[in-house]
């Protein structure tokens, strides 16, 4: 298995060359700071690649270093940053893809997101925060992964979702209810199944936690774990076989697609 690093690469790339600039300079983080108006602390996160520089943080830092137009131009990279760094080797091999299973606890994951859900996601994670440039950027990528459900050829594609998922109010009751209904119509397309995990199970396989299972091209089967900014893929058995397993109990303990979608619309009916 391997993971992916805390923080975006080119978070990382800035934050190098502004501790370059910094050092040629002969300026502490603390001398930085005043002029920028962050602590010691911030202006370290943001040379280690862990937080975006805000304001005119990149505009003072620039100037006051003598960067001569370099720092501003590595910032308009990170506003163009789609997928964070731990999160791109998956998104490349989603795209391509024979399969793609997901089990979901807590939010409808992305490949179901309706703009407006995804948004409010966006919006919910806020430290660090994020600048709006970044938050549009994050989102069109959001929705341009989606194309996979409906590529030619078509991925076989399944969801377990908790059914807590479809009662958490992200972005108000409207956009809810706007989101329940765009996965039903995701799940009407031919290659792709929709289950909900009820609350009452008494038994359950996925109390581990959430899971994306993929078949590549090359048969080869994949498992890519996520949680709190980081990400890794499972590649070696008895892992990936244990995970499949797994995957395939919790479609049997969850309600039929029939019976999740008849449940779907009732609680968007409800809202």
């Amino acid at each position: 298995m391997h993971s992916g690093e805390r923080g975006s690469g080119n978070l990382k790339m800035f934050g190098a060359l502004l501790r370059f600039f910094r050092e040629r300079a002969g300026m502490t983080q603390d001398g930085l700071g005043a002029y920028v108006k962050y602590s010691k602390s911030q202006v370290a996160m943001v040379e280690r690649g862990e937080r975006s520089p805000k304001g005119q943080f990149v505009e003072i830092a620039d100037d006051v270093l003598g960067a001569q137009g370099a720092l501003l131009a590595a910032a308009k990279e990170l506003k163009a940053e789609r997928f964070p760094s731990w999160f791109e080797e998956y998104a490349a091999e989603e795209s391509q893809a024979t399969a793609i299973h997901m089990y979901a606890t807590h939010v409808v994951p992305g490949l179901l997101q309706s703009e407006a859900y995804a948004r409010a996601i966006f919006n919910c994670q806020c430290c660090p925060p994020r600048e709006d440039e970044q938050v549009e950027a994050r989102l069109a990528a959001r929705l341009e992964r989606q194309r996979v459900l409906r590529r030619k050829p078509a991925p076989v594609v399944s969801f377990v979702l908790e059914e807590a998922t479809l009662s958490r109010p992200l972005g108000g009751p409207k956009t809810l209810k706007e989101q329940l209904h765009h996965m039903l119509d995701v799940s009407r397309l031919c290659n792709v199944e929709l289950q909900v995990m009820p609350h009452a199970r008494q038994t359950h396989a996925g109390l581990s936690g959430p899971m994306i299972l993929l078949e590549t091209v090359e048969h080869r089967q994949l498992a890519y774990l996520e949680g709190q900014g980081h990400g890794f893929f499972v590649t070696e058995q008895p892992d990936v076989g244990h995970l499949f397993g797994k995957y395939g109990i919790l479609r049997a303990q969850a309600m039929t697609p029939d019976e999740s979608a008849d449940h779907i619309e009732q609680v968007a009916r409800e809202l």
